[in-house]
């Protein structure tokens, strides 16, 4: 078996065989494949395309490339997983929520690229918390505090994380196939039975129309299913940003707000759908309306606010901070930007938004750049929102005037205003279940 006759049979179109993708998985992995005849692959399955069979099989290669976590011992464990958006702190809900009420959670997160950002990154703006755990660290809090945030771990699938560079590096990251096997090949080895997933749509999303979403999600719950896990996916909306913060500190801010049961309309939508199908799917409540409804309740109470707080400290942060969320070091220069028309929000791009905030320090341009925890956007008028002359539209949090001025001058350009008020428009789009797979 050689590369290059791989490379040329996905060119031409044809479908490869499960060892065959096996002999490319490994072989790159023990860097017996060099990176350019790899590259070639992934550029061929981009525009080639790959078939379920191969989507199923390249996955369990790159499953297959490292260890698996057993979590039997924990009962049912829960996971998500989000494809990437701007202003989603829904794991800093979500996780401590879901644990509060009954089912452990263990989540492996990554860092923000590009527009999108990391779950990690906002948990570090708890001064102290570490999100690098050992396999033994990560196991151990699962079972004392019923829910952990970390890094993924190298050992597994760890083809997945060398090839996902050669990915970022060739454009060949929107591949769908190529996608998926990396989501479920890291989601499947890190052991959780259920598993849900936020499918984002939208301009600030990696898939930008709907038809590409529904696509990506309906082959991540095959895969998951077809390995015996519990799996949905939810599509939200992802034209504007989630919520109205936009920063690492400043989710954070949001999220504690969320817990305390004065979290913003859409973001509460959201967490409270992937909740509730998370403590569903676990068997914790007969039907998918009732774990709803306790997860209302919850929020309502603010009582999940405490898990938070055990999760941080067990962590290494300061759990007085979650109680206290105002403390977190604030950013040098803090600017309100007032609308200068009257009208309606039309438009709040959340891509736009995104890019300012990484331009301002909040994310990052390329792998490795530090960012500024501090920094990032508040916003006070959203899509649908009247706003007159000299009211607020959003806050800047900058390191220095400078940086406030381009940053409130490229969010400005980001929204839209007019006469009418736009048709509302719901932030959870749909799902993809066991009953709704297309058959084959």
């Amino acid at each position: 078996m050689r590369a290059v006759d791989l490379i040329y049979k996905k060119r031409t179109g044809l479908e490869l065989i499960p060892a065959e993708l096996e002999y490319l998985v490994f072989g790159y992995l023990r860097d017996e494949i060099p990176d350019y005849q790899l590259a070639a692959f992934l550029m061929a399955v981009c525009w080639r395309g790959m078939t379920r069979a191969e989507t199923f099989a390249l996955t369990d290669a790159m499953l297959r490339s490292g260890r698996r976590l057993d979590l039997s011992a924990f009962g049912v464990v829960a996971d998500k997983h989000s494809t990437g958006g701007v202003g989603d702190k829904v794991s800093l809900v979500v996780v401590p929520l879901v644990a509060a009420l009954g089912v452990p959670v263990a989540k492996m997160s990554g860092r923000g690229l590009g527009h999108t950002g990391g779950t990690l990154d906002k948990l570090e703006a708890f001064p102290g918390l570490r999100v690098e755990l050992s396999e033994g660290e990560f196991l151990d809090q699962l079972g004392r505090v019923g829910a952990v945030i970390a890094g993924q771990s190298p050992e597994l699938a760890p083809a997945d994380a060398k090839i996902y560079a050669l990915r970022d590096a060739t454009a060949t990251v929107d591949s769908i196939p190529l996608i998926v096997a990396s989501i479920m090949s890291k989601k499947l080895a890190a052991g959780a039975q259920v598993i849900v997933l936020d499918v984002k749509v939208g301009r600030g999303a990696f898939m930008r129309r709907r038809a590409q979403a529904e696509r990506l999600a309906r082959l991540l719950v095959e895969v998951g299913r077809t390995a015996g896990r519990r799996v949905e996916a939810v599509l939200t909306d992802m034209n504007q940003p989630l919520g109205r913060a936009v920063g690492n500190a400043l989710e954070v801010k949001e999220a504690v707000s969320t817990l305390r049961g004065e979290g913003p309309e859409d973001l509460v939508a959201v967490c409270t759908e992937l909740a509730g199908r998370m403590l569903w799917l676990a068997g914790r409540y007969p039907d998918l309306e009732a774990a709803r409804r306790s997860v209302r309740s919850v929020l309502a109470e603010g009582s999940a606010l405490g898990k938070l707080a055990e999760m941080v400290a067990a962590q290494g942060g300061d759990p007085a901070l979650v109680w206290e969320p105002e403390r977190l070091p604030p950013a040098p220069v803090r600017r309100t930007v007032v609308a200068r028309q009257p009208g309606y929000v039309t438009r709040l791009d959340a891509r736009a938004v995104g890019e300012a905030a990484v331009r301002l320090g909040a994310g990052r341009a390329k792998k490795g750049d530090p960012i500024d925890h501090r920094v990032g956007f508040v916003f006070y008028r959203k899509r649908g929102d009247w706003v007159s002359p000299g009211e607020p539209l959003f806050e800047v949090h900058a390191r220095t005037e400078a940086e406030a001025d381009l940053a409130a001058k490229a969010v400005l350009e980001a929204i839209g205003l007019g006469g009418r008020r736009p048709p509302a428009r719901p932030v959870v789009l749909g799902t993809v279940t066991a009953a709704n797979l297309e058959p084959g």
